[in-house]
């Protein structure tokens, strides 16, 4: 019997049918259109407004702060991150000039994150900051609330560059200059008046739909 199995081994690996090289190939990734039932924007449907154009993060170097108002500051990885619970959603971002772009985003819970860090004081709002000095604020209880993301894929497809790699806020419900990219730090604050980037030029800290 051992003949036999060494003669159909030796049959399948010269026929191809077993792949002795361990080494994966990656093949370039494809942005789903569709996700049950609804139809999906392509990253093409995004103009390119940020305030220093497209950032390049060298994910190597790349860490996530979580500080301000908590008991146990974070400095985390990319794959810190990514080692979260993941979830994900289809939402839309409205644009303040006019054109919007509906996505399956995936990511992280916002509040995973600081509750990992752990909530101190009277804080009630967080800033987040971006990799080109951007910032902008959202309450603590809309974070918590609303199970706001911070996403590293768009359409099963990892962030692209251009999107914030390696994280967007998908700041649902707001509008798109909420949606902060290439986020390095994630601040609690008592402040519930800060103003952002955009906000200090006069557009709304609200910034609702």
């Amino acid at each position: 019997m051992r003949w036999i199995f060494g003669l159909v081994l030796l049959l399948m690996l010269s026929s191809g049918c077993v792949d002795n090289n361990t080494n994966t190939i990656e093949l370039g990734a494809v942005q789903v259109k569709e996700y049950e039932g609804k139809r999906l924007d392509t990253f093409d449907a995004f103009r390119e407004n940020s305030i220093k154009g497209p950032q390049h993060v060298d994910i190597n170097e790349y860490s996530l702060i979580v500080d301000g108002l908590v008991g146990d500051p974070l400095q985390l990885s990319y794959e810190d991150v990514l080692a979260h619970q993941s979830y994900s959603k289809v939402v839309t971002l409205y644009c303040v000039e006019g054109w919007s772009a509906t996505i399956l985003w995936e990511g992280v819970l916002v509040k995973d994150l600081i509750n990992k860090a752990g909530v101190k004081g009277k804080a009630n709002t967080i800033i987040f900051h971006a990799y080109d000095g951007y910032t902008t604020a959202l309450p603590l209880d809309y974070i918590i609330d609303n199970n706001i993301i911070l996403a590293y894929k768009m359409n099963n497809v990892t962030m692209p560059r251009e999107r914030g790699y390696p994280f967007e806020l998908v700041a649902e419900d707001k509008e798109g200059y909420k949606w902060i990219k290439w986020v390095t730090e994630i601040e609690l604050s008592d402040d519930p008046d800060y103003l952002g980037y955009w906000e200090k030029r006069g557009y709304s800290n609200e910034a609702d739909i």
